[in-house]
C-alpha cells in the first residue's frame, strides 16, 4: 500500500477538498484525484463521495482512515529514523496546541528547535481539549501541548508546569478591588464563556464546583471574551498565561480557593513516537518545564 496515496486521501478528508489536498501536498488537483482513484481500484471499493461542496469519506472510507494513518505514520518514522542515522534529521511534525500556548510558549521553543533541525517542518493545529482528544485518538497529530486529556483518551501524558486560573472582571465590577474572587461567586454571575461544551478548563472548573453562571454570551476565542469582559458585558476566567501580553482594563483576580491547570504534552504513544517527535518533546521539556 503506497503511503503517498494514503496521505493524499487523508489530507482530502481532513480538509474536505481535493484542491486543498493538492495545494498542501504539492500536487495538482487531477494528480490527487488519480492517486485516490488508484487507491480505490487497489482496494476494490469507493473511498470518497464527491459533490460541489467538496469530498467526504464513504462508510468504507471511514473504516480505512485509522489504517491509512498508521501506514503514513510508519512510513514517516522509517524516513525520520533513516535521516537520524545519517545525522540529518528531517520530516514533518504535526503539533496540536491551545491557542494560548501557541502564542505565548511555543514561539521560543520552535525558534530553538528550528535552528537546530532546519529540515523538520512543524505544522500547528490549534484547538481545545475536545478537539485535541480527537486528534490524539485518530493519531492525526504527533503530540499535543495542552491540559491533561480526559481519562477516555488513549495517550501518554508528560506533565510540564502548572498555570493558575484567574477570574476576569470589568474594571468597575463590585469585586474588582478585592484580592481574590470566590469560586462560589460565579453562581448566577453574568458570564462570557469561551468555546462552551468543548471540555475546556472553564467547562471542567464549573462542573467540578457545581456552579452555574448566568451565561450571557459565548465566543470561540479567548481574546474576544477578554474584550467582552472589558466592555462590561460580564465576567469570565481563563489561564493566567493567556493574557500576559494583552492590553486592556480587565482586572484579573486569583480564585478563592486557588485553581490551577496542569499543562503538558500528550502523545498517542511515546513508544511509537517518531525521532522528530521525541526531539521536539526534549526541547519543550528543556525550555518550558
Amino acid at each position: 500500500m503506497d503511503s503517498v496515496k494514503c496521505e493524499a486521501f487523508l489530507t482530502a478528508v481532513d480538509h474536505g477538498s481535493l484542491t486543498a489536498a493538492g495545494e498542501l501536498l504539492g500536487y495538482t488537483q487531477p494528480g490527487i484525484t488519480r492517486m485516490i482513484h488508484s487507491l480505490e481500484e487497489e482496494l476494490g471499493f469507493p473511498l470518497l463521495v464527491r459533490s460541489s461542496k467538496g469530498v467526504v469519506p464513504t462508510a468504507n472510507g471511514r473504516t480505512m482512515i485509522p489504517l491509512f494513518r498508521e501506514i503514513v505514520r510508519t512510513q514517516k518514522n522509517v524516513e525520520e529514523a533513516g535521516s537520524e542515522i545519517r545525522g540529518i534529521l528531517r520530516g514533518v511534525l504535526t503539533v496540536g496546541s491551545y491557542y494560548s500556548v501557541s502564542a505565548m510558549l511555543l514561539p521560543a521553543v520552535l525558534k530553538r528547535f528550528g535552528h537546530d533541525y532546519p529540515n523538520v517542518r512543524v505544522k500547528l493545529r490549534e484547538g481545545g481539549n475536545q478537539e485535541m482528544s480527537q486528534w490524539l485518538t485518530e493519531k492525526s497529530v504527533d503530540c499535543c501541548f495542552a491540559a491533561k486529556p480526559s481519562e477516555n483518551t488513549a495517550c501518554d501524558w508528560i506533565p510540564l508546569q502548572e498555570d493558575e486560573l484567574v477570574a476576569w472582571l470589568p474594571h468597575d465590577h463590585p469585586r474588582a478591588a478585592d484580592t481574590a474572587f470566590p469560586v462560589a461567586a460565579l453562581d448566577g454571575e453574568p458570564f462570557i464563556i469561551t468555546m462552551p461544551d468543548q471540555d475546556t478548563d472553564i467547562d471542567r472548573l464549573l462542573a467540578k464546583h457545581g456552579v452555574k453562571p448566568d451565561f450571557r454570551l459565548s465566543t470561540a476565542d479567548a481574546f474576544t471574551t477578554y474584550c467582552m469582559v472589558e466592555a462590561g458585558l460580564g465576567v469570565s476566567f481563563n489561564q493566567r498565561l493567556i493574557f500576559q501580553k494583552w492590553k486592556g482594563s480587565v482586572v484579573a483576580l486569583p480564585f478563592d480557593p486557588p485553581q490551577y491547570v496542569t499543562l503538558g504534552i500528550a502523545v498517542p504513544s511515546l513508544r511509537e513516537a517518531s525521532p522528530a517527535t521525541k526531539k521536539f518533546i526534549d526541547y519543550v521539556r528543556t525550555n518550558i518545564a
